[in-house]
């Protein structure tokens, strides 16, 4: 899509002898431009096939959740994770954020800033350029050369601001001693991470482009695997007793039994 800026001016009478069309920009409807190919009669739809595939995660979505549940309740139980200052700062973090979202006006543009940088850093991750980067109370939209369902994704799963501190944190380290600082860096990863997850459950109801595009559906099988793989990652580095390899032993257990259940039920139907 070397152009596709060029063709987002074009009117929209003009649909028929292009296959780019202009994505509006809705209030707080943050929209990322992109480019869709012709398709002919033998073609099947991507949404179609990205459609069964999020049928086929289902099951992968519910043994990963029973998986991270079992974890958090040993680790919160057995291994008393809830004494950890870790835990009472995020927490304290997260229940500052909830009080500012539902109390107070809510930094519209800081999110839409933050989800349209996520956009783009995932282009240049994945080799593409970002030709128009736009933000405002209105809505936000980048112009890029490339496009898939992680970059249309992307801020629905990727906690731009969270990374961002652990990323300040860990260079900060190089040079001096943050140690004292732990504890504020639970709270700002609590303060964040709720930020992320309160705009994402906010505009995700809100007709979005990007999840539209690849299929609503597929869209949130997507998000939903991985803010639990992340949850995840965060309670695997929270609690000293469960490991990556634990974890991960858990879940090969959980969809063995699984796989055994479904075999069992095949069988039974016959």
């Amino acid at each position: 899509m070397p152009n596709l800026a060029a063709k987002n001016q074009r009117s929209t009478r003009h649909r028929g002898r292009t296959s780019t069309r202009r994505v509006k920009r809705v209030r707080y409807v943050v929209a990322t431009t992109r480019g869709y190919a012709e398709q002919n009669s033998l073609t099947v739809p991507t949404k179609w096939l990205k459609f069964i595939v999020a049928i086929f995660l289902l099951p992968l979505c519910a043994v990963f959740t029973q998986t991270f549940f079992t974890a958090f309740a040993r680790a919160t139980v057995a291994q008393r994770l809830w004494a950890g200052e870790e835990f009472w700062f995020f927490s304290l973090g997260a229940l500052l954020w909830l009080i500012a979202f539902f109390g107070l006006p809510r930094p519209i543009v800081l999110y839409v800033f933050g989800h349209e940088l996520t956009h783009a850093l995932w282009v240049w991750l994945m080799g593409g350029r970002v030709s128009r980067f736009r933000v405002g109370r209105e809505g936000g939209h980048i112009v890029t050369d490339r496009s898939n369902f992680w970059i249309a994704l992307a801020p629905y799963f990727f906690p731009l601001y969270s990374i961002l501190a652990i990323a300040a944190y860990g260079i900060s380290s190089l040079c001096f001693n943050v140690q004292p600082y732990g504890r504020l860096l639970y709270t700002v990863i609590g303060v964040t991470w709720a930020f992320h997850f309160t705009f994402t459950c906010w505009m995700v109801p809100k007709s979005q482009t990007d999840l539209r595009d690849h299929g609503t559906f597929f869209s949130l099988v997507v998000i939903y695997l991985m803010n639990l793989t992340l949850l995840s990652v965060m309670l695997v580095l929270a609690s000293s007793h469960i490991t990556f390899t634990s974890f991960g032993a858990d879940l090969a257990t959980n969809i063995g039994n699984f796989s055994h259940w479904l075999v069992d039920l095949v069988e039974g139907l016959r």
